[in-house]
């Protein structure tokens, strides 16, 4: 039998790599973070326990990549759902509306992933992040932004602060109300993105200045 070619083994890999974060996101959602192990996740994966080890270098940086890698693909998929559109108000709605879904449908998951971040270890660079990244970025740029240098960090700045309200124990914020408020910060109409109710929550701030 001849030997795989490169292009085989990175392909195997990465497929690899995808299972073990897909597991990640499947057991801490239904675990725990402290209940699940790595040899749990090699598991699930149907991967060597060594393998992990090898990708990533522990638990928490891994939680990290896997649900940067939740958040890009749930991202990508709203912004290319159909009807497929160019309009930059539409697409920004579309962002908004799935990351603070990912936070109404994964609340253990990313209640743990924003600990982690909080914590001294701080925030991982991964790839899947900075695809992530990539995607929150353009889509500031579509809506128009002539600084998005300055406007995606902002945007995610705000973005995490709605998922911290959303998840915050003991007194959380709905999330309709949060929407609102991201909507109004940006100019953006209810009706855009998947509104989720008939009219907008009440007790909103006045709609701030966008400068695009």
């Amino acid at each position: 039998m001849s030997p795989r070619s490169a292009s085989v083994n990175e392909e195997l890999r990465r497929r690899s790599r995808e299972r073990l974060l897909q597991a990640t996101v499947e057991l801490v959602g239904e675990r725990g973070y402290e209940a699940t192990t790595l040899a749990d996740i090699a598991d699930r994966a149907g991967a060597a326990r060594g393998l992990v080890s090898y990708y990533f270098p522990g638990k928490r940086q891994l939680l990290q990549s896997a649900v940067h890698r939740l958040m890009h693909l749930t991202l990508e998929a709203a912004l290319r759902r159909e009807p497929r559109t160019e309009d930059g108000e539409e697409l920004l709605a579309r962002a908004i509306d799935a990351i603070l879904g990912i936070a109404r449908d994964h609340p253990t998951l990313m209640r743990t992933h924003m600990a982690g971040i909080l914590t001294a270890e701080g925030f991982v660079q991964c790839p899947e992040q900075q695809r992530l990244a990539v995607l929150l970025r353009d889509t500031v740029v579509r809506y128009g932004s002539r600084h998005p240098d300055s406007d995606y960090p902002l945007l995610r700045a705000l973005l995490m602060g709605a998922v911290v309200a959303v998840l915050l124990p003991g007194a959380p914020l709905p999330p309709a109300l949060l929407r609102s408020e991201l909507f109004q910060r940006f100019g953006l109409e209810w009706e855009l993105g998947v509104p989720p109710g008939e009219e907008p929550p009440g007790g909103t701030l006045p709609r701030a200045a966008v400068q695009r």
